[in-house]
């Protein structure tokens, strides 16, 4: 099993940057394809951004696409989600998990999961 650590949180004004990152040990990175989620203070989990095993393919979600950006650097081990035009709303514990087969937005697809980290939008 992957694991997996995030970095990057904090806090921020609204119309602000963040940059988290998602770092990988254990088994082979390349093997898994990530995916970030969010979940808000008494909210469900919210898919956000996934990217493919080898970075070739990657897919936000509809309410940040143009705001959020994911990549990945297997030589690293990290996988990237910038955010930028930061909103209130966006508000939340950020994970990142790890999927062996295929990929997808789906909390139960995943096998494997960081212990998130904060970020905060001020308005």
């Amino acid at each position: 099993q992957v694991q997996l650590v995030e970095s990057g949180g904090g806090s921020v004004q609204a119309g602000g940057s963040l940059e988290l990152s998602c770092t990988a040990s254990g088994r082979t990175f390349s093997d898994y394809a990530i995916g970030w989620f969010r979940q808000a203070q008494g909210k469900e989990f919210e898919f956000v951004a996934t990217v493919t095993k080898d970075g070739g393919y990657t897919y936000v979600a509809d309410s940040m696409k143009g705001r959020f950006t994911i990549s990945r650097d297997n030589a690293k081990n990290t996988v990237l989600l910038q955010m930028v035009s930061l909103k209130p709303e966006d508000t939340a514990v950020y994970f990142c998990a790890g999927r062996s087969n295929g990929w997808g937005t789906l909390r139960a697809q995943y096998d494997a999961w960081g212990q998130g980290t904060q970020v905060t939008v001020s308005s």
